[in-house]
């Protein structure tokens, strides 16, 4: 009989390169809603829910289930989280980004050309 694993996603997450793409891809698809699911997966990757939860001024059971998918984490909560992790929210106006995927496509594109 064939074994299966259940998929984590934290099993992916061992470099901060793997980590960084993988929250920027919540932020890239505009897919907000599983940003504290994302979290979550980091703090789990970099084992460390008991810091995080302590840093977050939380128990580490209403971490666990606030970054569920039955959570409704307060944004300031999420804040405290991100900063746990090394990360800061910060707002950055549209057109910078479209800017930054313009450029990161013009240069992709000379790289792929040898340029």
């Amino acid at each position: 009989m064939l074994k299966t694993k259940k998929f984590d996603v934290v099993d992916y997450l061992k470099t901060e390169e793997e980590i960084e793409a993988y929250l920027n891809a919540f932020f890239d698809d505009d897919d907000y809603k599983y940003l504290p699911l994302a979290l979550a997966d980091i703090a789990r990757a970099r084992k460390a829910m008991t810091a995080v939860a302590k840093a977050a001024g939380v128990s580490r059971t209403s971490l666990y289930h606030s970054l569920s998918e039955d959570g409704h984490p307060a944004f300031e909560t999420i804040a405290k989280v991100a900063k746990s992790l090394g990360y800061r929210l910060s707002l950055v106006p549209v057109s910078k980004l479209a800017d930054k995927k313009t450029k990161n496509r013009i240069k992709t594109k000379k790289t792929k050309m040898n340029v």
